[in-house]
């Protein structure tokens, strides 16, 4: 419901009144008339309508009885004892005109009552100022947005809460672990700490300037990302005076009916992914609440031809829009195709088909379409359904679609064989196309661009070894030991990019040309913006091996960021890690809370901590359990259907 613009307490004139739908501005007329006009006319309007009641009422000399067919008659049953109304009823046995036209009475009684005091109301308000009419108009204001709140936030349907299992503990029996875990609890205390105190509210904060920062896919608002996105981690590593205070922002704050354009993508992971974690850590309602409201805000950026999102939407209109940049005005395959967890736990816990609707969708459309060489292009054209420049990654722009494939199947109890499938088949092209080893022997990927193999590999494609170590259980002709194998060779190759920097961080992205291996060449891919994904696969391939030297590296890696990274204010990213005396970018991104740090700690942790047969992590490390529905349309799996 919209409210209409409030009307200035202290001013000359009283705006013109609005009689048209407050939310299409071409559709409204203005009048120039004096309020107690207006309320003549309505006063006239009501008393034509009570009269018009009044004299229309059947007339009981020409319908003596009830002829129903039926033999009884309901009416509301009123508990005399109670003096209350019962909300059942009662039978009362044949027509009785009697009581009939005593009822006839008692409502021509009601009306000539209800007429009296709509006159005298009338009255009442033609003899008050004008100044007393604004107030009360004002106060109605008031009574309709706190109704509306109370309406926000009211609790959804109860459901039953999957097995949580490991939300806390995972304490090392290693002293020396133990003490690295500590120290990465400390650097999260400061990020948070910092950010409290200099940026709290904001989306991000510039560490070295001491104040808030919001890149434009949060739009223009202050949504709190780093909140919201910091909650699970703040939650899993006992920080819960630091969780509660997040948690009251949020109550108070987070407010979705805002004028700004945001991401869907990002909006999806970052704040579904952790207000859903949040909830589920903790069984705090709000969390569930907030996570079903701004899910309704997203769902108008599916409103084109095809159904495949727009890749921005704005919150208050419902306006959606592609990138400029992104071929031709192309959806973009890792946005659209990282919908599918979050889509999925959101019909689980409203009872509501339509966001699983929305995500199956997009799967069968991407299933009917041809992919050269097997490979999916990372742009799709929302209108026409067809895709747009011929460019695979599995890195930037293609990532995280990948990851959810083998994520729904996991994440459905390994039910949802036909998401499995496609991932099976996804990676066998990629395998056979993209994959290759430099003559230095270090297996990396590539990226298939205008008919040609690039030999780059983004950090962003570093998650790969975690992905494929994650899915090398129920691989197809018992490949488990090749894929984790795959998975092993992509870690190492993704730690000789840190290596061979001067700051032991990696590049943004690195080649493979000749003499050139796992280094950066431009200038513009040299900068670190406190990036999980290496980290992220140490953590993997550490949970299904437990080979000490993914420690050691992650070790490596938070000694590095620790060094360079950490300033008074917080924690900042590095324009070139190839330069022993790096400038920072004064940016404290709100993915180093939510993923970088909480994958360190993860990884000095034991494996009762999220273990992975009952929690799948989102592409924001927000983890979700895994939903046991042996007997729900949800799982995905034709079986059950």
């Amino acid at each position: 419901m919209t409210t209409p613009a409030l009307l200035p307490l202290s001013g000359r004139r009283i705006p013109p009144l609005n009689l048209g739908p407050p939310s299409f501005p071409h559709h409204r007329a203005t009048l120039r008339l004096s309020e107690k006009f207006i309320l003549l006319l309505i006063l006239s309007a009501f008393i034509t309508l009570c009269f018009g009641a009044f004299f229309f009422l059947p007339d009981s000399s020409k319908h003596k009885r009830f002829d129903l067919g039926l033999e009884d008659v309901l009416i509301p049953h009123v508990d005399a004892g109670k003096g209350a109304k019962n909300p059942g009823v009662f039978l009362i046995h044949g027509p009785d005109e009697h009581r009939h036209r005593e009822e006839e009475e008692r409502l021509r009684n009601k009306i000539r009552a209800d007429h009296e005091k709509a006159l005298e109301e009338a009255k009442e308000k033609l003899r008050k100022s004008r100044e007393e009419i604004r107030a009360e108009i004002q106060t109605e204001k008031n009574k309709v947005v706190q109704e509306m709140k109370i309406k926000e936030n009211k609790p959804l349907p109860p459901v039953p809460i999957p097995n949580l299992v490991g939300i806390s503990g995972g304490d090392p029996e290693d002293n020396d672990i133990r003490e690295k875990r500590e120290k990465i609890k400390e650097m999260m205390k400061h990020a948070w700490d910092n950010y409290r105190t200099y940026g709290w509210g904001h989306n991000e904060l510039r560490p070295i300037a001491r104040k808030g920062h919001s890149p434009n896919i949060f739009g223009s608002s202050q949504m709190g990302a780093t909140i919201v996105d910091a909650l699970d981690t703040l939650y899993i590593m006992g920080l819960h005076a630091e969780f509660l205070d997040g948690q009251r922002w949020i109550e108070d704050n987070l407010d979705f009916s805002v004028n700004s354009e945001v991401s869907v993508f990002e909006v999806n992971i970052r704040f579904i992914g952790g207000l859903l974690a949040a909830y589920y850590l903790s069984g705090e309602e709000i969390f569930k609440i907030k996570a079903v409201q701004l899910a309704e805000k997203l769902l108008p950026a599916f409103n084109t031809p095809t159904g495949i999102p727009w890749a921005m939407v704005n919150l208050k209109s419902g306006v959606g829009r592609n990138w400029g940049w992104a071929s031709a005005g192309s959806s973009i395959l890792a946005e659209f195709g990282t919908l599918h967890m979050e889509f999925i736990h959101l019909s689980y816990l409203t009872g509501d088909l339509i966001y699983y609707k929305k995500v199956m969708h997009i799967r069968k459309l991407l299933q009917k379409m041809d992919r050269p060489n097997g490979l999916y292009p990372n742009y799709l054209n929302p209108r026409t359904g067809r895709w747009g420049q011929y460019h695979t990654s599995v890195g930037g722009l293609g990532d995280s679609f990948y990851e959810y494939l083998l994520k729904a199947w996991l994440m459905s109890d390994k039910t949802d064989h036909e998401a499995r499938k496609m991932y099976d088949d996804a990676i066998e092209a990629i395998e056979k196309h993209l994959i290759k080893k430099s003559r230095g022997g270090l297996v990396f990927i590539g990226e298939w661009k205008n008919g040609h193999l690039e030999k780059k590999m983004g950090h962003l494609a570093c998650f790969a070894g975690g992905m494929f170590a994650l899915g090398a259980d129920g691989s197809r002709t018992d490949k488990a030991g090749h894929y984790l194998e795959l998975g092993a060779e992509i870690a190492r190759t993704c730690h000789e990019s840190y290596d061979r920097t001067a700051l032991k961080l990696g590049p943004e992205s690195f080649k493979f040309d000749g003499a050139v291996e796992a280094v950066a060449v431009r200038q513009a891919e040299k900068y670190y913006i406190l990036r999980p994904e290496v980290i992220e696969t140490y953590w993997y391939l550490w949970r299904f091996t437990h080979d000490p030297r993914y420690r050691q590296w992650g070790w490596e890696a938070a000694l590095a960021i620790e060094k360079y990274c950490r300033v008074s204010g917080g924690f900042s990213g590095v324009k070139d890690v190839y330069s022993s005396t790096p400038t920072h970018d004064d940016v404290q991104q709100s993915f180093f809370l939510a993923e970088t740090l909480k994958y360190l700690y993860l990884l000095f942790s034991g494996d009762d901590l999220l273990p992975l047969d009952h929690w799948v992590f989102n592409t924001e490390a927000h983890p979700l359990p895994v939903l046991h529905l042996a007997n729900t349309t949800l799982s995905g799996n034709p079986a059950v259907r």
